[in-house]
């Protein structure tokens, strides 16, 4: 299970407000090559947003799903990249008094990617994610500061 936490100098709405933006995934999402679609009513548990993922000429098109929606607190998602894997990425905002704290944590689901899950691959999800966070908290901090 990898777990990162990062602090957004924006309140819960704004950050929430870019996850609840399906074409904004490619933009924070480290290994998103392109959103292809988005469900009308993303991000609605069940809806889902499809996307291109990899690294160079090695992509996979594919889909992520909302598994659960509580705005402006709570999102998971079922994140598929197959053949490499699926994974539950948890995304919780929490209220503080200078903006929101954000904690994500990303769990294997498959059980391919269970199997080769170990120490190094959980080190390898934390610096993806680590980068990941510090893209969606300046997109974050870019729409409270246009008042979006």
């Amino acid at each position: 299970m990898a777990r990162n936490s990062i602090h957004i100098d924006a309140p819960p709405d704004a950050v929430f407000a870019v996850l609840a933006d399906g074409h904004s995934y490619e933009r924070w999402v480290v290994g998103c090559q392109a959103i292809r679609d988005v469900d009308k009513d993303w991000p609605a548990p069940g809806t889902r947003f499809y996307h291109r993922v990899g690294v160079g000429p090695l992509t996979t098109a594919d889909y992520s799903e909302a598994l659960v929606s509580d705005p402006p607190r709570v999102l998971v998602l079922r994140v598929r990249a197959r053949p490499i894997g699926t994974a539950k990425v948890t995304l919780e905002i929490g209220a503080e008094d200078d903006g929101s704290a954000l904690v994500m944590i990303e769990v294997p689901l498959s059980d391919w990617t269970r199997r080769l899950w170990n120490p190094v691959l959980d080190w390898l999800t934390k610096l993806r994610n680590a980068e990941a966070l510090r893209r969606l908290k300046n997109l974050a901090e870019e729409r409270a500061t246009m008042g979006a």
